[in-house]
């Protein structure tokens, strides 16, 4: 009884090496810096932000954020964890980019409102109506004062 016991867990074990058998999903969410989405490689270790897998650099020792499988019909081959999708249904943005304090959607959604449910502007961000396209409701302070205005009440220059 305990040797087919045995010859039948070295048989599974061979079918799910082979690849006869379905291996179980594998758990790729991980939290990157500044607690960032991100993609977890092979070694169980490296964390790589969403941004940057499929984008054909391999971050992974072994390359696995820029196979094929993961990366051949963005953003439907991608998990869901890594995509975020914008009010408007033809674009999409990866899930570190929600949130950034930049409009990579290109109409705020990824910044603004309950589809992103962003905090308010951090310490390094200045909250005001922006000038610039490029932000929604925030500019970086390091814009403050610089003499250029990125808000639309200039509070940027006089007060921030």
């Amino acid at each position: 009884s305990a040797t087919a016991l045995l010859v039948l867990a070295a048989t599974v074990g061979l079918a799910v090496a082979l690849g006869l058998l379905p291996h179980a999903p594998v758990n790729r969410f991980c939290t990157a810096s500044n607690n960032r989405t991100g993609f977890l490689c092979d070694d169980g270790v490296t964390c790589v932000p969403a941004s940057q897998v499929c984008d054909r650099v391999s971050s992974c020792r072994n390359g696995e954020d820029e196979q094929e499988k993961l990366c051949g019909d963005l953003p439907r081959s991608l998990p869901g964890y890594l995509v975020f999708r914008c009010s408007n249904p033809m674009y999409w943005v990866y899930a570190d980019q929600r949130c950034n304090g930049m409009n990579d959607c290109g109409d705020c959604s990824d910044e603004m409102g309950s589809l992103a449910a962003c905090p308010p502007c951090g310490s390094a961000w200045w909250s005001c109506s922006p000038v610039l396209y490029e932000f929604c409701s925030c500019v970086p302070r390091r814009l403050c004062r610089d003499g250029v205005q990125h808000c639309l009440s200039w509070s940027d220059e006089y007060i921030c």
